[in-house]
């Protein structure tokens, strides 16, 4: 198949975006709107169009409290499907990497599925094989809490990483070919799955904690594991994750604090990105905005049209086009291709 990537000078494949949980929550589940005639949120087809937004992990996520969680999700990967059927000539669903290329080629931004916590299968790898089934390509080992079987990075941590029944979550997901995402999960989770992983691991949202030491973001020390096992850090845009200042502010009293929180800007996200290709490697770094899934956002990166902002802040660093193009989306590409031929056998 011809590169249909090799001419675009940004062609972003996105790690995480909420669009199908707002649609849940401020539009009782429906997907009209979606094409700008009726949305007022950081994500519609236009401003994708704008972005340079070629493929896009759309996250199929619940709370962690959510009673049912494995019928909520389902109901969620059903929206998903329900929007790629509503606009045919602006997405395309995708499951595979060569999914994702036939898609950019006729001219469709492709669809792709991601679980945001384990949580979503009630424990139940019947659950997880179905998921996959139905075309959901990453599942996050945890969100905003411990899951029976490991430790989110702002949960009780209570396992020291992950437990036995975690990596057989791990080994399950890698035989039928999900791709195990360790955003949301803490410093041990993300090193006990690296220590048993045998394909390539996603952050599908997340940044450094060297920039900035949040408990969402990844050391240094798991950051350099990435270019023996392939995966990729997909830098997301959330403000607390990007800016301490920001986040000293967003956790003061908001009684005392200032009104307006400081500005975060294009370049606080740069600084995060050229950091993480320092320590893993040009070939490990992507994007996942996060976009709908965080009320505030950067205002250079207010919404998805801003990505060729980013584009221009690292140019003006000295990125080339090649390495450019590798992190809009050729790695996270790579991941997924790697990682295909057990999704599609099983």
């Amino acid at each position: 198949m011809t590169d249909p990537f090799a001419t675009l000078p940004f062609p972003v494949i996105d790690g995480h975006n909420d669009l199908p949980w707002e649609c849940r929550m401020r539009r009782g589940s429906s997907v009209e709107g979606v094409d700008g005639t009726a949305l007022t949120l950081h994500t519609d087809l236009p401003k994708l169009r704008a972005g340079g937004v070629v493929g896009q992990f759309w996250s199929v996520y619940v709370d962690v409290d959510e009673p049912d969680p494995v019928r909520t999700t389902l109901q969620q990967i059903d929206l998903v499907h329900r929007l790629v059927a509503r606009y045919p000539d602006d997405l395309r669903l995708a499951r595979t990497a060569d999914d994702v290329r036939a898609a950019v080629s006729a001219g469709r931004i492709a669809s792709l599925l991601g679980a945001e916590g384990g949580h979503a299968i009630g424990d139940d790898l019947a659950v997880l094989r179905t998921f996959a089934r139905l075309g959901v390509r990453y599942m996050t080992l945890t969100h905003t809490a411990d899951t029976a079987w490991a430790d989110s990075a702002t949960g009780e941590r209570a396992h020291g990483g992950l437990t036995d029944r975690g990596r057989e979550v791990v080994a399950e997901m890698e035989r039928i070919g999900m791709l195990v995402d360790l955003s949301h999960t803490s410093p041990d989770t993300m090193r006990d799955t690296l220590d048993v992983a045998t394909a390539p691991v996603l952050f599908s949202h997340s940044s450094t904690t060297a920039v900035n030491d949040h408990p969402r973001n990844v050391p240094d020390d798991v950051l350099a594991r990435l270019t023996d096992n392939g995966g990729v850090v997909m830098i997301t845009f959330v403000p607390a994750f990007v800016s301490a200042a920001w986040a000293a502010w967003e956790a003061a009293d908001p009684a005392s604090r200032p009104a307006d929180g400081p500005i975060v800007t294009v370049a606080d996200v740069a600084d995060h990105v050229d950091h993480a290709r320092q320590v893993a490697g040009i070939e490990h770094v992507g994007l996942g905005g996060d976009y709908d899934g965080t009320p505030v956002l950067p205002p250079d990166l207010r919404d998805v049209s801003r990505y060729p902002v980013l584009a221009d802040e690292l140019r003006r660093r000295g990125w080339s086009d090649d390495d450019l193009r590798a992190l809009a989306g050729g790695n996270v590409l790579r991941v997924l291709g790697a990682t295909d031929a057990a999704f599609v056998a099983d």
